[in-house]
């Protein structure tokens, strides 16, 4: 099969690197670091009420220590692409992962809650360095059937570490060690990393330097910002009145953006996300399908954890558990895909999503705990497991040396998809909790809702595949 046209004129393509012995290290390097960033989303969660008796922690304050690394990784996403772009990925990589070892050490070792919140803020910028040059070096170093069995295990990393972060910190607390250890424990193996990257890394040029967009950085910080802050504290903020205000000015933001892109365009500019790459055949439902999707997982996985701990007492660690049939399913899903033919893999993704969204109703009705909810769960994992095929697909027609703009679009929007879930399920939730009124179902119903929608764009995505057209 030829590869697509370019997207818009530009040099020739520079060579694609060869293949060698540290191919599969180099999966590895950039995996685990991947696993790290994802990790720490989730895993400080179980460490809060220990933090807040050893260090007196306001309620504010706990927020930040919790939200603040998901702010910072959400806005500065795409703009870690730009500098891969910019820099080279490798050495965008390893600078993400030299400041997210020391700064996950300075957490381990924080005098008080400031300074542990400044920590939580650079680990959020680290992880947004390291992140988007994953999905570039895959796409850069692996081809054909080797790019979707390593993407494939890049979607499973990525539902590994939203899963094992919770369970993980129920283990690390268990020792009796304090809060500490949570932080602690990783920056070892982010050092060893940072030793083995520098051997297996290629070196690399990036794809272009012609400037950051500094205009489109900041209008786009800007409508990150104003979505994201209130949807991560309004829940314990009780909603006030400048949360709305700012989200609903967050759409008005965007629509900025998109006039400064093609302002910089026009100029003869670079901007931060190149229009090229949203005209490719696949990418536009490709990541409406990449929103509603993390949408349901990030809600599932959020509920499921106050469901499983609040409603039916279990430990943490017993909670993490419960969810490992659907990792594991959502897993191997991920890593099956490739070996089908192309025209299951387009129609696998549909399929998927009529599979979720039963599932997540099905877990409504299994909320009593036990098998009925972990093969339930299991059925969710390997539906939404088809998430891997999207990615694949939505950049199967976007050029390599767009790579970086392509992986900092995705990774942003399933943050952004993730966020959403958690906000407005996971509010729901809660809200019903505290009423007495039927919690797992109604949410178990919202999750059900939004996988419908994901599976509606994914009927577009194969669409436009088929007949080319974006």
């Amino acid at each position: 099969m030829t590869r697509p046209a370019p997207l818009v004129p530009h040099a020739p393509a520079p060579p694609r690197p060869a293949r060698t012995r540290t191919g599969g290290l180099l999966l590895t390097v950039i995996l685990v670091g991947q696993f790290l960033a994802i990790l720490n989303v989730n895993i400080v969660n179980v460490a809060t009420p220990t933090i807040e008796t050893d260090l007196h922690s306001s309620g504010a304050g706990l927020q930040m220590i919790v939200a603040g690394y998901t702010i910072v990784y959400a806005v500065l996403l795409i703009t870690g692409a730009r500098l891969g772009d910019l820099f080279g990925y490798r050495r965008t990589f390893l600078a993400g992962l030299a400041v997210f070892t020391l700064t996950t050490l300075g957490a381990g070792l924080s005098p008080g809650t400031a300074a542990l919140v400044g920590f939580r803020l650079a680990q959020g910028a680290g992880a947004a360095l390291m992140m988007p040059q994953v999905m570039t070096l895959i796409q850069r170093n692996y081809h054909g059937a080797a790019r979707g069995r390593a993407l494939g295990l890049w979607s499973a990393v990525i539902s590994g570490g939203m899963v094992a972060g919770q369970a993980l910190g129920g283990i690390l607390l268990g020792f009796g060690t304090g809060w500490r250890i949570v932080f602690l424990t990783l920056v070892p193996i982010g050092a060893l990393l940072l030793v083995v990257g520098l051997w297996v890394l290629p070196a690399d040029e990036g794809g272009g330097r012609r400037g950051l967009d500094p205009w489109g950085l900041l209008s786009l910080s800007a409508a990150v910002l104003l979505l994201v802050v209130p949807l991560v504290l309004g829940r314990n903020l009780g909603w006030p009145l400048w949360g709305w205000i700012s989200m609903a000015l967050s759409p008005v933001a965007f629509a900025v953006f998109v006039r400064v892109e093609r302002w910089v365009t026009d100029s003869g500019g670079r901007p931060l996300v190149n229009a090229g790459v949203l005209r490719a055949p696949g990418m536009r439902p490709g990541l409406a399908v990449l929103l509603f999707g993390p949408a349901t997982w990030g809600a599932f996985l959020f509920t499921s954890a106050l469901h499983l701990q609040g409603d039916l007492h279990m430990s943490p660690l017993a909670a993490g558990m419960m969810l490992v049939p659907c990792a594991l399913a959502f897993a191997g899903v991920g890593l099956a895909w490739p070996l089908l033919p192309p025209q299951l893999q387009r129609s696998l993704v549909p399929f998927g999503y009529v599979v979720a969204a039963p599932a997540y109703f099905g877990l409504g009705l299994a909320a009593g705990g036990g098998v009925p909810y972990a093969v339930m769960s299991a059925l969710v994992g390997a539906g939404i497991g088809v998430q891997v095929a999207v990615t694949n697909l939505a950049t199967q027609h976007v050029e390599d040396r767009y790579a970086a703009d392509a992986s900092g679009a995705l990774l942003t929007v399933i943050q952004l998809g993730q966020v959403i879930g958690v906000a407005t399920v996971g509010t729901l939730f809660i809200s019903l909790t505290q009423s007495g009124g039927p919690a797992p179902m109604t949410t178990a119903i919202g999750c059900a809702a939004l996988a419908v929608l994901a599976g509606v764009s994914s009927i577009f995505l194969v669409r436009a595949l088929r007949t080319g057209r974006a």
